[in-house]
């Protein structure tokens, strides 16, 4: 009798709680979300705002430029276009209800040609229409203003290229640490300060290769940027470079800080010539300790952009 009562008692409860159950209410939700899901659903693509926004897309979006060999300027790196996305664009802009060309989302669209896919060809500067500069400092003499720059790029917050003689980098294995650990890229810059362009095959090889297991040894990493001391090179300088998998660095701006100038006189050689995509030529010197601070916020105030030449030389916009 007890079990048949017991019976009964399951029977009524499971009927119970089928009429009370509501199909349109989920216990793991939150208020918020449950009364949103019950919402009627909005068709996006036929609110006037989202429309507006992909009528508008085209006259934003750029096609992507291909890395190119210039006449002068020799290899110079490609640009990433860039394509609206209508559907970010339009969470950004929905708050306000109106377009907001502030607040349109892109993606950037890679090029079909990239720098790899060039011959081998001595490189000078960044895409011309990059709004962005990189700083080259050579290294193959003198400590002592090695620490007084890394502080000021610290300050400032800016990433540098240093270049770095092999028998320097040997030499001074504490710097080069320094160098690394504070985010700066290092690139080769021959072992012993040669004129490269009076080199044979064998002779540049070994330059460019004794500096990278130098460098290697050290870092861990091997350079992928080579850069002639100098400026001095040969075509075949650039071949062998190539082999190694390493890119020939020059430049198109030169602070002439080795004439020890004054900071007036090279922040203004520097601003006049300053351009997009320009590389800065600078070393560890006096001129530079004391007007790099002042040449960094002058760049800056021209709305460049300062960064390695990793960056400089990428596609990204």
């Amino acid at each position: 009798m007890i079990n048949y009562r017991n019976y009964i008692n399951l029977v009524v409860f499971v009927i119970i709680v089928m009429l009370s159950f509501n199909i349109n209410v989920n216990p793991f939700k939150t208020n918020d979300e449950a009364v949103f899901s019950q919402l009627p659903v909005l068709n996006t693509e036929e609110d006037p705002l989202y429309i507006e926004i992909q009528e508008k897309a085209a006259s934003y979006n750029e096609e992507p430029k291909d890395a190119y060999i210039d006449p002068v300027w020799k290899k110079t790196p490609g640009r990433n276009g860039r394509q609206v996305d209508v559907e970010a664009s339009y969470i950004r802009m929905k708050k306000d209800g109106n377009f907001n060309e502030n607040l349109l989302v892109y993606k950037q669209i890679k090029p079909k040609v990239s720098l790899d896919d060039l011959e081998a060809a001595p490189i000078y500067r960044g895409h011309p229409e990059k709004q962005m500069v990189s700083f080259l400092i050579n290294v193959s003499w003198g400590t002592e203003h090695v620490p007084e720059i890394l502080n000021i790029l610290k300050d400032h917050k800016v990433k540098a290229t240093f270049f770095l003689e092999g028998k320097w980098a040997k030499d001074n294995v504490d710097y080069v640490k320094m160098i690394l650990e504070q985010g700066h890229t290092i690139g080769n810059h021959a072992y012993n300060h040669p004129d490269m362009a009076r080199l044979n095959r064998t002779e540049i090889m070994n330059q460019i290769k004794d500096t990278n297991d130098v460098i290697n040894a050290i870092t861990g990493g091997t350079p992928k940027w080579f850069a002639p001391p100098s400026g001095s090179f040969s075509e075949e300088v650039v071949l062998v470079a190539d082999e190694l998998q390493m890119d020939t660095i020059l430049w198109t701006v030169d602070t002439v800080d080795w004439k020890n100038p004054a900071v007036n006189v090279m922040i203004n050689r520097v601003m006049g010539k300053i351009h997009p995509g320009a590389t800065i030529l600078m070393h560890p010197t006096t001129s530079i300790v004391k007007g790099l601070p002042s040449l960094i916020t002058e760049i800056k105030e021209k709305d460049y952009k300062i960064g390695t030449i990793d960056k400089l030389l990428s596609e990204t916009r």
